[in-house]
């Protein structure tokens, strides 16, 4: 899944270069909009009692974006279990790769238990299953 921004003036620093935390901001920015494509929106998740937060994450930098650049991220599944998933991350200024990265994720309930998506919301499972190829 692609999704493009502009970089803001408030993602640079004192170089003119974009801080390097706001990649992972991006990051977030791709999942988000890839999950919502598929149908089901964070907040639709949340309704069902799902919560994803990360418990890993890496970026490898090779190219700084700048203000005003378009970037596009590039995000996909690379891995889903029962409990867990990850995403990678392309972000790029037209052609030009950037950022390479990585998310991981478990699924945990609103009392911050695990849940096996496969058993408890087969049908998410389903869904995210189907974008793996």
């Amino acid at each position: 899944m692609q999704y493009t921004l502009r970089v803001r003036y408030q993602e640079t620093d004192q170089m003119g270069v974009v801080y390097h935390a706001n990649y992972l901001n991006w990051f977030e920015v791709g999942r988000t909009e890839m999950i919502r494509e598929l149908g089901l929106p964070y907040q639709a998740l949340e309704t069902r009692g799902l919560l994803l937060p990360v418990i890993e994450a890496d970026l490898k930098f090779r190219s700084p974006a700048r203000y005003d650049d378009l970037v596009t991220i590039n995000t996909e599944i690379v891995e889903l279990t029962s409990l867990r998933i990850r995403f990678a991350y392309e972000i790029k200024r037209g052609e030009e790769l950037l950022v390479t990265g990585g998310t991981q994720h478990v699924w945990l309930n609103q009392d911050w238990k695990p849940v096996r998506i496969d058993r408890d919301v087969p049908d998410l499972y389903a869904l995210l299953a189907k974008t793996m190829g």
